[in-house]
């Protein structure tokens, strides 16, 4: 008798995850001296993943503290980890917290952070069940912002302008118009540094002019902060947008990841901070969000959140938390002026400042995708086909590799 068909068998295949699949490529690949330019994680300059010394350090501790167990955290997560994401995004002397209008959603990752935040807001942002609510997301920008505010029921989705390709940088005066003609209420999702995937941020000036409409046209600011402190080596920079919006009066949300500045990936750690107009709105606000959590993972895991509270709670840790940082962060800024010195002299054709004014882990580098194509197949490079390459998987040993790479795709093809 012939097998009863499955009720699955009409389930298409879904494309791979681009950033995955091109890892999964780079693994199968013998070639000797290929390099692996795609996924966003640091690597030290022998292109392996750096446990942070804070972090070992931390879970020593933690591994020898009896006090602790494996008890449920509560639904929104360790209060103290969560007052301690909100005071590094916000700064030790935030009026905001002083108000006690600010308060932490413990998310698993920047993206639960994004995912929680976005379910929220089309369940209650301006009135109830706003699928039509029009979300802005960066031209380009990673592209998980997209599928997330869509996986969580919104409708309309739109790009608005950010990357200027002739200039090789930021398009404010489309930007700005974008922001002029956006419906009021509009939701947008603005990088809070290191842009994702261009390394281009608006300057301080840039940013008070953003301001300055976002607050006259009555737009929403929900920030993505997956840098702080790694972008700059600076916690305080990278985070200067985010605290104007505040010093402006903006109700906001900011999620936070502590994946790239603890080098805690796979620990999912992230915190959805919301600012409020009071702790009255604050309070209500919490208590929806801790509806939608509990559908969603119920409540979070304990260990990356301690390793994180533990760290920004004990000042001697939090300045050693600080100096690793910094480590990645200047390891970065090095490679950006190795590789652009190295394109330089070899002559290759274009500008190449751009790669040292972008910030953060990646550079949007102008190649287009016959070029990226180009230096995957014939030079076992791997990037993403937007150009976008991380800077941490340069190292001193593969670097001449790279830019001659980059030389001979810029010059054979067009």
């Amino acid at each position: 008798s012939q097998p009863a068909m499955s009720i699955f068998s009409d389930v298409p295949q879904a494309p791979p995850v681009a950033v995955f699949k091109l890892t999964a490529d780079f693994r199968e690949d013998s070639h000797p001296q290929k390099v692996n330019l795609g996924v966003g994680a640091y690597r030290t300059d022998d292109c392996q993943p750096w446990v942070l010394p804070v972090v070992k350090k931390v879970e020593r501790l933690i591994v020898e503290d009896n006090s602790l167990n494996h008890e449920y955290l509560p639904i929104l997560g360790l209060p103290e980890f969560r007052s301690a994401s909100s005071k590094v995004a916000l700064g030790d002397d935030s009026t905001a917290i002083k108000e006690d209008r600010v308060g932490g959603v413990q998310a698993l990752g920047g993206t639960g952070a994004l995912r929680i935040g976005a379910e929220f807001l089309r369940r209650w942002y301006n009135g109830t069940n706003n699928t039509a609510t029009p979300v802005y997301v960066s031209a380009p920008t990673w592209e998980n912002h997209n599928s997330v505010f869509a996986d969580a029921g919104f409708k309309d989705i739109r790009p608005y302008h950010y990357w200027d390709a002739a200039k090789r940088g930021l398009d404010l005066t489309g930007l700005l118009d974008d922001l002029e003609k956006a419906p009021e209420h509009s939701i947008f999702v603005l990088h809070a540094c290191a842009h994702n995937p261009t390394g281009t941020d608006p300057t301080p000036d840039e940013w008070k002019k953003i301001a300055e409409i976002m607050k006259r046209r009555k737009l929403f600011v929900f920030f993505d902060s997956a840098y702080q402190g790694f972008a700059s080596g600076s916690l305080d920079k990278d985070a200067w947008a985010i605290r104007y919006f505040v010093s402006e009066g903006f109700e906001l949300f900011i999620a936070q990841s502590f994946s790239k500045n603890f080098g805690l990936y796979n620990e999912r750690v992230g915190n959805l901070t919301v600012v409020a107009q009071d702790n009255e709105n604050l309070t209500r606000i919490l208590s929806q969000m801790e509806k939608i959590v509990r559908t969603t993972w119920s409540n979070p895991p304990s260990q990356g959140a301690r390793i994180v509270s533990k760290t920004l709670n004990c000042p001697e840790l939090f300045a050693e938390w600080k100096g690793n940082v910094k480590t990645m962060a200047d390891r970065v800024l090095l490679m950006r002026d190795q590789l652009k010195a190295k394109l330089q002299a070899l002559g290759t054709p274009g500008t190449w400042d751009h790669i040292t004014q972008q910030i953060g882990m990646f550079s949007f580098t102008g190649l287009n995708p016959k070029q990226v194509e180009y230096m995957i197949k014939e030079k076992h490079v791997y990037l993403m086909a937007s150009g976008r390459i991380n800077m941490c998987g340069l190292t001193t040993k593969n670097i001449d590799y790279v830019a001659q790479s980059i030389h001979e795709a810029v010059t054979k093809v067009q």
